[in-house]
């Protein structure tokens, strides 16, 4: 069997699960579940979740681990550059780390970064390349 090509749920862990739970509510994102040790909400297809790092460490069979950020990011795509920063101030207005201000990017597109309360990088981009459909689903167009 291989895997199928694709993310269900992502996992983030966290230093104080409320503080990150406020941080994304400040986005305007709805919890889908809450638990005591966990937090879901519902994306497009996937589920994002908030996870206590040590309880995190605990269920990944690594009690103790010293669970670091930063070296992955996640991304979001606007339709237009005006979207990518009204999504950038919005962030920043729930407390989120200006890491780098959307700008011209050398690939031909526009994008920013930002790392919420505990140091997950997200990246905020219009990719004039990659069309989304309306309801903001990103498919790669095919290989020319």
């Amino acid at each position: 069997m291989t895997l199928p090509q694709r993310v269900s749920v992502i996992t983030l862990g966290v230093a104080d699960l409320e503080r990150a739970r406020a941080f994304y509510e400040a986005l305007g994102w709805t919890p889908a579940i809450v638990q005591e040790s966990i937090v879901f909400f519902q994306l497009q297809g996937q589920v994002l979740g908030l996870f206590g790092r040590a309880d995190l460490a605990a269920d990944q069979g690594r009690a103790g681990a010293d669970l670091g950020t930063g070296a992955a990011s996640l991304a979001q795509n606007f339709a237009s550059e005006a979207e990518v920063d009204a999504a950038y101030a919005a962030a920043l207005a729930a407390g989120a780390t200006a890491l780098k201000a959307p700008q011209k990017a050398f690939w031909g597109g526009y994008a920013g970064y930002f790392a919420d309360p505990d140091g997950h990088v997200w990246e905020l981009a219009f990719n004039p390349f990659w069309p989304l459909d309306p309801d903001g689903t990103l498919s790669l167009p095919e290989a020319q």
